[in-house]
């Protein structure tokens, strides 16, 4: 792994800590490695989730009442 700049204790479910030793095992990468990817890849698809808000902000809101009868009024229910 490359360097590691901080460093943090985090506690895991038993479960959750002795999946994670077996998959470092069978993958040849350490735990630290592990979590890291991930951490990254819940980090990006946050910020696409978040990009994804942005992007929609400016449409119109239904309320769950206009949902309702429109989804009547096209016979979906």
């Amino acid at each position: 792994m490359a360097h590691l700049s901080k460093r943090s204790t985090v506690y895991f479910d038993p479960a959750i800590h002795q999946a994670l030793k077996i998959k470092s095992a069978t993958c040849e990468q350490s735990v630290s490695e592990l979590i890291n990817e991930a951490l990254k890849l819940f980090m990006r698809e946050e910020q696409e989730d978040l990009q994804v808000f942005l992007d929609r902000k400016g449409e119109p809101e239904l309320s769950y009442e206009e949902l309702l009868n429109d989804l009547k009024n096209n016979g979906k229910i």
